[in-house]
């Protein structure tokens, strides 16, 4: 091998040595900075006619696709398990604890017991002005409950409208980030860096929607939903999402753009189709998904069970029983009642019947509206118009069959018969309820508490009255100006009378409740059922039981994403350690090569003095 070609071989070592420094002091200043792949520089060794001689090949990126594809759907996840327990978090202390001051429960035993205390000394101004308060504090905690959840479901609607800003601006970015990739001519320490903005971007997409990437050859990358949808291939797509402004319990989502009462978010495609991303459920987890769940879904489901209770409260309060009377048609029996006494809208009866052997009930629930389902307790619910006691006979007797007789003997009176001597059926019991609209109509019932002045009769027409109604409840004005109507069931009545104290008390120990249909949001999946006191009990506890497991969920998820960002640590990050003892091994090689350049200086010297 002549000096020239050793001359050579250094000089090429020396230049490899050089980008080799070049490339280990970017990794060392890019250190811990997030999103930065390490970098390596790949050495050729090549044949030459005479010798053998190194060169610089292409600079690499740390980069691992199925690794980084597990990190997108993590990441997403997390975001999904993050916003609900934040949200849930902060339902569940407006709710309190049991037992706590300014609790739900607390408010609801510091009610009762106050009642208790006028059954005892009725004649007690004291006790009464007690009581009257603590219905007060009653109806307020339910307002003030409501109004959080409100809150809550506004806000929602509030970072669904930034996220979608920015997360438009991301795709907006990616979309050119792509454009600048795409071009071959750019240079690889350019390049290099674009890919690391490339997968910051991704990631801040992925954190917002559960998206799917496709990574290209030449570095661009196409994301689309889990559910299919595009979001950027060649240009990218657009969020849109149009807030209402204003939300209450009486605001849900629905298919029908003429019912929807909360904000709707779209999907602009490249290709200009539209799509309601809600009604389409295209979205599965990140962010957008759990403000969207908890909008449509969780809020919801934690309104209607306020409502449940407020209901509950009102009508245990306010409901009179109405008896029937046994009837015999030949030698069919049964019962009949005059649906005169059921004359409001949400008043009802229950029917007890045995058909085929088994014992079955039937609640008639005076209504215009089209009702029929099975409550939590597996009784059926049917809607008819009791002011019209023909047509409800007739839409009854269709629900019964022909094992019963269905009739309107008379006037306002409704009555049902099993089948006689075939003794295949057999009616049980029927009884009614009504709703008390006065104070003192000679009933022990009391509308001690209203819907915004108007008796609360659980009337179903248009949007039924116990949506919302725990925002609404109010105690009857007449009750806070006169504390002694908490007694007086009659103008002519006596202070010491105890019989409605005694009544309400009763009331609001035995009377029992169900919740009804779920809500059009695909809430209440839980459905109540028992007093009032049940009730609460159930609605605290359940509250508890989602908003632990939110955060027993974000936990694990927490884990996992520490996992994986580890494993991305150990595979894209830079090790100081390591690129030191790289830094030694290209010092000691770029003096070796400097030693061979200045044996060949003094070699030529020397052949240039001869």
């Amino acid at each position: 091998m002549g000096l020239s070609m050793a001359l050579s071989n250094a000089l090429s070592g020396m230049t490899v040595g050089q980008k080799g420094l070049d490339l280990l002091s970017r990794n060392v200043a890019n250190a811990g900075v997030p999103g930065y792949h390490r970098q390596s520089l790949t050495v050729i060794d090549t044949l030459g006619a005479n010798s053998s001689y190194v060169r610089d090949g292409a600079i690499t990126r740390a980069f691992d696709e199925r690794l980084q594809h597990y990190y997108t759907q993590t990441l997403s996840e997390s975001g999904f398990t993050a916003v609900r327990t934040s949200f849930l978090d902060r339902l569940q202390t407006a709710f309190g604890m049991p037992g706590q001051a300014g609790s739900l429960d607390t408010a609801f035993s510091s009610f009762q017991s106050a009642l208790d205390a006028i059954a005892t000394s009725p004649d007690s101004y004291a006790a009464r002005a007690q009581a009257v308060s603590e219905a007060q504090s009653m109806a307020v905690t339910l307002n003030n409950l409501s109004d959080e959840v409100q809150t809550l479901r506004l806000e929602t609607e509030g970072k669904i409208a930034s996220s979608v800003s920015d997360l438009n601006q991301v795709l907006s970015s990616l979309e050119k980030l792509n454009l600048s990739l795409s071009d071959s001519s750019i240079d690889l320490n350019s390049r290099t860096s674009l890919l690391d903005q490339r997968d910051r971007l991704v990631s801040e997409v992925a954190q917002v929607l559960d998206v799917r990437v496709s990574y290209r050859n030449d570095g661009t990358v196409a994301l689309m939903t889990r559910s299919g949808v595009g979001l950027l291939d060649v240009r990218a797509s657009k969020l849109e999402f149009e807030g209402v402004g204003t939300i209450s319990a009486t605001s849900q989502f629905s298919g029908d753009s003429s019912e929807n009462g909360v904000g709707t978010l779209k999907l602009w495609t490249s290709a200009g189709v539209v799509i309601d991303v809600v009604q389409q459920n295209m979205l599965r987890s990140g962010e957008l998904a759990g403000l969207i769940e908890l909008r449509d879904k969780t809020l919801v489901e934690a309104q209607d069970q306020l409502d449940e209770i407020a209901a509950g409260l009102a009508l245990a309060m306010s409901s009179v029983k109405v008896p029937s009377a046994e009837v015999t048609v030949g030698a069919a029996a049964g019962f009949e009642i005059d649906l005169a006494t059921l004359g409001s809208r949400g008043d009802d009866f229950t029917l007890d019947y045995i058909a085929g052997g088994i014992s079955r009930s039937l609640r008639v629930v005076n209504t215009t509206e089209t009702v029929d389902y099975t409550d939590a307790n597996g009784v059926r619910v049917v809607g008819a118009d009791l002011s019209d006691p023909a047509a409800s006979a007739m839409a009854l007797q269709a629900v019964l069959g022909g094992a019963f007789t269905v009739s309107n003997p008379a006037g306002t009176t409704l009555r049902f018969v099993d089948d006689g001597a075939a003794n295949t059926s057999d009616v049980k019991g029927l009884v009614g309820r009504a709703t008390a609209t006065a104070t003192q109509d000679g009933t022990l019932a009391l509308p001690l508490f209203l819907d915004n002045g108007s008796p609360y009769t659980g009337a179903l027409e248009g949007i039924s009255q116990k949506r919302g109604f725990a925002a609404r409840i109010q105690v009857n004005p007449a009750v806070l100006a006169d504390s002694a109507l908490m007694v007086k069931f009659r103008p002519e009545g006596s202070l010491g009378e105890a019989d409605r104290a005694e009544f309400l008390v009763e009331q609001l120990q035995n009377m029992r409740f169900v919740a009804g249909k779920k809500s059009t949001s695909g809430g209440a999946s839980f459905r109540l059922s028992g007093t009032v006191s049940d009730l609460i009990t159930q609605t605290i506890n359940y509250q508890g039981s989602v908003a632990a497991a939110a955060q027993g969920a974000h936990e694990t998820q927490t884990l996992k994403m520490e996992t994986v960002t580890q494993r991305m640590d150990a595979e894209y990050g830079v090790d100081v350690d390591e690129e030191m003892a790289r830094l030694m091994e290209l010092q000691n090689a770029f003096a070796a090569n400097a030693r061979v350049v200045s044996i060949v200086q003094e070699l030529l010297d020397m052949l240039m003095r001869v």
